[in-house]
Parts: C-alpha cells; sequence; structure tokens
C-alpha cells in the first residue's frame, strides 16, 4: 500500500555506479523514500494543529527526553520505537495513526507505513510550521512553487 504514492531506492545498481561499495559511497543505499502528498487518514484530523507541547517535552509514559514524536490526533507525546515503543503502542491501542516526530519534523502514518510530506499537505503544514518554529525558534523556510515543481519532475535530483 505505501509502494503506491512513494518511491524507494532500487535494489539494482545504477549503471554510473560501478559497484554495491561505491553506491552506498555515495547514498544510494540511503534508504530515501518520497513522502507522500496525500493519505486518506487526513480526513479524520480534528484537532487544532496550530497549539502543540514544544520538541523538548518528554515522553508521557516513559519520560525519555529524546526520539520523541507528537500524535496528531490527541497531542500526546511518546517515545520512537527506538527508544521504547510508545508511540507504536499508543497507535496500536488508539488507533491514532499520525505522529510528527520532533527529531526531524517528519510526519509518519502508521496506517500507511509512509512518511507524508508535512510541507505540501496543508492540513499538516501548520503543526510542522509550528513545530519548527518551537524548535529553532523562527519560521520555516518557504519551498517556492518552482523547488516543489523541479522536486516532482525529478529535475532537481543529480541522478
Amino acid at each position: 500500500m505505501a509502494g503506491e504514492a512513494c518511491s524507494s531506492s532500487s535494489t539494482a545498481i545504477p549503471e554510473q555506479f560501478e559497484d554495491e561499495e561505491e553506491l552506498l559511497l555515495y547514498g544510494g543505499g540511503s534508504g530515501w523514500v518520497e513522502p507522500r502528498t496525500w493519505c486518506e487518514h487526513l480526513p479524520s484530523l480534528t484537532s487544532d494543529l496550530s497549539h502543540i507541547p514544544t520538541p523538548d517535552t518528554s515522553c508521557f509514559r516513559c519520560h525519555h527526553p529524546a526520539e520523541n514524536w507528537v500524535c496528531l490526533f490527541c497531542k500526546d507525546v511518546l517515545c520512537s520505537r527506538f527508544i521504547n515503543k510508545h508511540m507504536l503502542e499508543h497507535y496500536e491501542q488508539k488507533g491514532h495513526c499520525l505522529a510528527l516526530s520532533y527529531s526531524d519534523l517528519s510526519v509518519w502514518c502508521f496506517t500507511c507505513d509512509a512518511y507524508l510530506d508535512a510541507q505540501v499537505i496543508q492540513q499538516l503544514r501548520i503543526a510542522y510550521e509550528t513545530a519548527y518554529l518551537l524548535k529553532f525558534g523562527e519560521a520555516p523556510p518557504v519551498r517556492t512553487m518552482e523547488c516543489m515543481l523541479l522536486e516532482d519532475t525529478g529535475a532537481g535530483s543529480s541522478s
């Protein structure tokens, strides 16, 4: 399901690289995926995403200070699957599938198993901008339409 709107790095070695080691050296094995620009779970978001806890908020369950996510449905702050998996458990128990990472400000849909482009999706942009402002003390840089068009066509990549 996630593969329909996302693309990931190919397992075949592109022609410009001689071997797998060279591919890894240039980041080809990074597992990069394109975030989705739509998710069927977005319409169920009803909370005011301009008011979220600060990025330095500890996990509500274990109080771990790092690798935390904010649930975009109820605004609980919980740790990642790399700490104590409290956000994952929250999704499994409550069904709240959309969360924003305070580490890199990415948005993940647990149900779709995919990242969402919070800078492009209007419903998520306010959460992204608010988190950015709270984390860095300034508004996020603006992505111009020209930049987004280059990203969409692949013209901005060096492939």
